[in-house]
């Protein structure tokens, strides 16, 4: 996949908010801290489309980024932020379920989770919910340049076990500041694209 153009459309918090092109959608889910803005913009090949920040909990809306004039990507707000009262977080998760049940154009998500730690309880609700509402789900483990490539294997079996998951192989190991995984990711993103456009 070559990215010839990548570009922040909007921030959503209601469907009336969202883009009306009917482009395919590919959303990013994971937890606050997992490297969401990171993983974008090492995708894209861009230093500073997704916003990062050292505080989590910073993605609120849904935000939308078109690439290409094809796809969009759309960055959902990260889950399990422990600073976050119970009144945002519920607002956040009617977000959501909102955004999952209108998914006409929602092609595949692609969760990320951290490659150092076992998936949280918050991951595994994610990865459920997701599975329940039918979407295909992509796992993607990040900041595999925090850990020695002999680990790897380990790691992502242990992945792979919590969240019920049939092959460790089928995760993606991911890193923003190596770059290991995005040719993978493009393909895999390409793949799913190419068989709904």
């Amino acid at each position: 996949m070559i990215i010839r153009k990548a570009e922040y459309i909007c921030s959503a918090v209601r469907p009336d908010q969202y883009p009306t092109d009917g482009w395919p959608e590919i959303a990013l889910a994971g937890r606050s801290n997992v490297g969401k803005s990171s993983l974008i913009n090492k995708f894209l090949g861009r230093r500073n489309l997704a916003r990062t920040g050292n505080t989590p909990g910073k993605t609120q809306t849904l935000n939308f980024y078109t690439i290409n004039d094809q796809w969009f990507w759309v960055d959902l707000p990260g889950y399990g932020y422990a600073k976050a009262s119970k009144v945002d977080r519920e607002r956040w998760r009617r977000m959501m379920q909102t955004y999952f049940s209108r998914k006409k154009n929602l092609k595949a998500v692609v969760q990320l989770v951290d490659m150092r730690h076992a998936p949280s309880a918050d991951d595994q609700t994610m990865h459920q919910w997701l599975l329940n509402l039918g979407l295909p789900v992509l796992v993607t483990a990040t900041k595999a340049d925090k850990i020695a490539k002999g680990q790897w294997r380990k790691q992502l079996q242990h992945i792979a076990q919590t969240l019920n998951l049939a092959d460790w192989q089928v995760i993606l190991p991911f890193s923003a500041v190596t770059g290991e995984g995005v040719q993978d990711l493009h393909q895999a993103i390409e793949e799913i694209l190419h068989l709904e456009v």
